[in-house]
């Protein structure tokens, strides 16, 4: 049971083609074919079924794909940790964000910290909330940012920076700003922007007319068009509020404190902990203290000062 013939049934499960998981391995398709067939013996299961000209993982193939994501996370997670260990301003950092913050919060501090230890492989990961914390599980990331951890995550909050939601909207349309009536635009689902909008309309029992669009960006250019109102972090819209076109709105229970949160798994890495000591010296950001987070994340606490 080789890392190569693990690595080809993710990439199936990914890529849903042996084509497409031998492109993203470089490797033939029959090497593909090959190592999932391997597997199949040694388990004693089907993994794959025919569909078509193609394959498909059966419900075995699946549930043991989710297990292969780990194990190859583990190792990552492993050959990182020694590595950083040897010489923390020289290991791997495997970052991974949701959208706000990688717009937002991280190029400044990737900017910062990559001057300072230019020999870190700084990688970095965007995509909605749900991605990057099963990023987290599955150990495919050193460190998250985002908002508070979801329940039943093994995490180690390690800092915190406030972040505050508010409604805004375009001068005119703030102006005559209804909760029930105005239309509002949003991210789409699995964004957590997107949840906490919907929990606040919700909450207060409105249901305006809503447009989804494909990311923050194109969120905050639509409510400066006026298309609708939007919940978003002021920090993503420092410069539009500046030059007048979007106004903070009114509206009822504003703003949300939602603040960012740097996490890592159970044991962070030498890197890990070098990031986060660089990021403790950027405004806003504080070690996490003990509180509730601590019981839903399942440890929390002040990072250790990483060597250099």
């Amino acid at each position: 049971m080789t890392e190569a013939r693990l690595r080809a049934l993710v990439a199936l499960a990914d890529t849903g083609s042996v084509r497409a998981a031998a492109r993203r391995l470089y490797v033939t398709e029959s090497a593909v074919s090959a190592a999932v067939a391997a597997l199949t013996r040694e388990l004693g299961v089907p993994l794959v079924s025919r569909e078509g000209r193609g394959v498909r993982l059966t419900g075995a193939g699946a549930v043991y794909a989710g297990y292969a994501r780990q194990v190859l996370g583990l190792l990552e997670e492993g050959r990182a940790a020694a590595r950083g260990a040897a010489d923390p301003g020289r290991g791997p950092l495997r970052l991974a964000a949701v959208t706000t913050a990688a717009d937002q919060v991280l190029p400044e501090l990737l900017a910062s910290f990559r001057a300072r230890w230019p020999d870190v492989e700084l990688a970095l990961e965007v995509g909605p909330r749900r991605q990057v914390w099963s990023s987290l599980a599955a150990h495919e990331a050193d460190l998250v940012l985002a908002g508070r951890p979801p329940a039943g995550v093994a995490a180690t909050v390690l800092a915190r920076r406030p972040n505050e939601l508010v409604v805004v909207g375009a001068p005119d349309l703030a102006a005559g700003f209804a909760l029930a009536r105005t239309p509002w635009v949003m991210r789409e689902p699995g964004s957590g922007t997107r949840a906490s909008a919907d929990a606040y309309l919700a909450e207060r029992e409105a249901a305006p007319p809503r447009l989804v669009l494909g990311s923050n960006g194109a969120v905050i250019a639509g409510a400066a068009a006026g298309l609708g109102v939007a919940l978003v972090s002021r920090d993503a819209v420092g410069a539009e509020l500046d030059a007048g076109r979007l106004v903070v709105v009114d509206a009822p229970g504003m703003p949300l404190d939602r603040p960012w949160h740097a996490v890592a798994g159970a044991a962070p890495t030498a890197t890990t902990l070098l990031f986060v000591r660089h990021l403790l010296g950027a405004p806003g950001w504080r070690p996490a203290a003990a509180g509730p987070d601590a019981a839903r994340a399942g440890s929390t606490g002040t990072p250790t000062a990483a060597p250099g």
